[in-house]
């Protein structure tokens, strides 16, 4: 699907999604990363759902978001609470969608100029 978003600020947006990939300012990608309004994070360690760590949520901690919106891939699954403890401890927000709706969610969010990470895993 695309989505039909005027970015004159430069800060990153999703332009459009399917079945495993997102298209973020028309650039195509198919692996877990997280995004930010002025980076995109390719590098994101967690090769999975499943292999998701409390050190992964604690690297999202530290880059100081309002809220994370976190993608699970095409169906909506929740994380362990002890797993999220760094961003409880930082008093961030967490959110938890399937992929499609975090990249709705963010793109209405960074808009706002609100500071938002959105994190996505397709596996």
């Amino acid at each position: 699907m695309k989505l039909q978003l005027s970015n004159p600020s430069g800060i990153n947006a999703f332009t459009g999604y399917g079945e495993g990939y997102v298209m973020i300012n028309r650039q195509r990608y198919e692996r877990n990363l997280v995004v930010l309004q002025d980076r995109i994070l390719t590098d994101w360690q967690p090769t999975g759902f499943d292999e998701l760590s409390a050190a992964d949520f604690a690297q999202l901690a530290e880059l100081k978001p309002e809220i994370v919106l976190l993608g699970t891939g095409a169906r909506l699954r929740f994380p362990r609470p002890e797993l999220t403890r760094a961003l409880i401890e930082a008093r961030i927000g967490l959110e938890v969608m399937d992929v499609q709706a975090a990249c709705r969610t963010y793109n209405i969010l960074a808009a706002e100029e609100r500071k938002v990470a959105a994190a996505l895993l397709f596996t």
